[in-house]
C-alpha cells in the first residue's frame, strides 16, 4: 500500500523536524512491504513551520508540503488527504497530530490493523490497555471519559470506545465516500463527524490502543468550554435527525392503533369473529398508515414514489403489510384459546383480544413493518445523506 502519514500543523515549528525525523529514521524501516510517505497540512503557520518542512524535503524524497488557507483542522485534513489521493496515488491516509501527544510508532500497530483489512483504523484510550495521562487534572479526566461515553452512548455505537482523538488511517474508499459529506465541519468536530459518517456507511473499523501524551513543546489549539458545546450540539443535533423519520413513523403509528381498536370494536360490535375483527381493524390501521407515511413520514422520497403511482403504492403496502396483519391474528387466537376472551390484570377484567395487541405491535409488527417500509414501500437505503432527503 502507498500510505501517507498527514500532520495537520499550525505553529509547530518545536516540534515538526523531530517529527519528521523520528517517522523517516525511525519508524518507517521498521515498516515493510509498504510505500511510506508524509505530506504535511499547515496552514500558513506564521512561526516558519512550513519553512522548515522545505528543508527538510531537500533530504527526504517522501516529504511534502500542501498549504492553504487557515480554515480549520477539519478543511486541512480534507484539503490534503484529497491531494494525497487523487494527487499523489495514495490508498491510505494518516492523520496525527506532530506534537507527539501520539506516539509515531505506534503506526506500525495501524498497519497491521490495515494488513487484517479494516477500512479505517482508530485509536482508542479507554479500552483495551489504552489510556490517557495520570498527571492530568481530575476535571480535564472526567471531561474526556464522559465526553466519548456520551458521543457513544447518543450514536448507540458503544463498539468504539474513542471518538474524539485525531490518530487513524483512512482507507482510500473511505475517504472518497465520507469526505464530499464533511462539508462545514471544519473544526474539531470533523473527527467525531467524519467517524461517524463512516460507521453509517457500513465501513469496518478496527482500534488500537494506546497511550495519549501531554504535548511537551507548543500550545493546544483547543478551546475546551466551545468544544463541549459543539460536541454537545453536533450529537445531539445529528442523533434527533436521524431519529426524525422514526419518531415520525411511531407517531403514525399511535394513530393507527387508534384506528385500528376502533375499528376492531366496531365490528366486534356488529358480531364479528374475533380473529376477524381483528383483521379489519388491521386493515383499517394499514390504510391509515399508509396515507399518513406517504404524506409525512417519507414525504422526502418523492423523486423514488414517482417510479410508481399512488395506487400500485398503496397495493405494494398492503401486500407487504399483510404479515403484520397474520401475525396480529395468529396472537389473538393463540392467546384466547390460552387465556380466554377476557383476561385479569390488575384487578380488571380486559378483553383478552386489546391487551395481546399491544406487546405484539411493540415487539413484532412496528420493528417488522419499519424495516419494510424502508428497505421495499419507500426505499430510504437509497437516500445516501441528509442533502438527498431534502431534496
Amino acid at each position: 500500500m502507498k500510505i501517507f502519514v498527514v500532520p495537520a500543523t499550525y505553529n509547530e515549528k518545536d516540534n515538526i523536524e523531530k517529527f519528521i525525523t523520528v517517522l523517516e529514521e525511525e519508524v518507517f524501516p521498521k515498516i515493510e512491504n509498504h510505500d511510506m510517505h508524509i505530506l504535511v497540512a499547515d496552514d500558513f503557520s506564521p512561526d516558519g513551520t512550513g519553512d522548515i518542512v522545505k528543508h527538510l524535503m531537500k533530504k527526504y524524497k517522501n516529504l511534502g508540503i500542501n498549504q492553504g488557507e487557515r480554515k480549520g483542522l477539519g478543511a486541512a485534513y480534507i484539503r490534503t488527504m484529497g491531494h494525497a489521493i487523487e494527487k499523489e496515488g495514495a490508498d491510505v491516509v494518516v492523520s496525527i497530530d506532530a506534537d507527539f501527544q501520539f506516539d509515531p510508532f505506534d503506526l506500525i500497530k495501524y498497519v497491521k490493523k490495515l494488513e487484517e483489512g479494516y477500512d479505517m483504523v482508530v485509536q482508542t484510550r479507554y479500552s483495551g490497555g489504552g489510556s490517557i495521562p495520570e498527571n492530568w487534572p481530575p476535571q480535564r479526566k472526567v471531561f474526556s471519559i464522559v465526553a466519548n461515553l456520551f458521543v457513544r452512548v447518543v450514536f448507540m455505537k458503544l463498539s468504539i470506545h474513542d471518538w474524539t482523538g485525531g490518530f487513524r488511517a483512512i482507507t482510500k474508499k473511505v475517504f472518497l465516500t465520507v469526505a464530499p459529506k464533511m462539508k462545514g465541519f471544519n473544526g474539531y468536530i470533523f473527527q467525531i463527524a467524519f467517524l461517524h459518517r463512516a460507521v453509517r456507511d457500513g465501513f469496518t473499523v478496527g482500534e488500537v490502543p494506546l497511550h495519549f501524551s501531554d504535548r511537551k513543546l507548543g500550545s493546544s489549539k483547543i478551546a475546551p468550554l466551545s468544544y463541549i458545546l459543539d460536541v454537545v450540539k453536533f450529537v445531539v443535533g445529528t442523533r434527533l435527525r436521524e431519529l426524525k423519520r422514526f419518531i415520525e413513523f411511531l407517531i403514525v403509528g399511535g394513530t393507527g392503533f387508534i384506528v385500528q381498536v376502533g375499528s376492531q370494536e366496531i365490528s366486534v360490535a356488529l358480531h364479528a369473529a374475533h380473529p376477524l375483527a381483528v383483521g379489519i381493524g388491521a386493515e383499517a390501521a394499514i390504510v391509515s398508515n399508509f396515507l399518513l407515511n406517504n404524506f409525512w413520514t417519507f414525504s422526502d422520497t418523492k423523486k423514488l414514489k414517482q417510479n410508481s403511482n399512488f395506487f400500485v403504492k398503496f397495493v405494494e403496502f398492503n401486500i407487504t403489510s399483510m404479515a403484520s396483519i397474520f401475525i396480529q391474528i395468529a396472537a389473538v387466537w393463540i392467546a384466547e384459546r390460552i387465556l380466554g376472551v377476557n383476561m385479569h390484570l390488575l384487578s380488571y377484567t380486559l378483553p383478552t383480544r386489546i391487551v395481546v395487541l399491544f406487546p405484539t405491535i411493540i415487539f413484532l409488527v412496528i420493528p417488522l413493518n419499519y424495516l419494510i417500509y424502508n428497505k421495499l414501500i419507500w426505499k430510504t437505503q437509497y437516500l445516501k445523506d441528509g442533502a438527498s432527503q431534502k431534496k
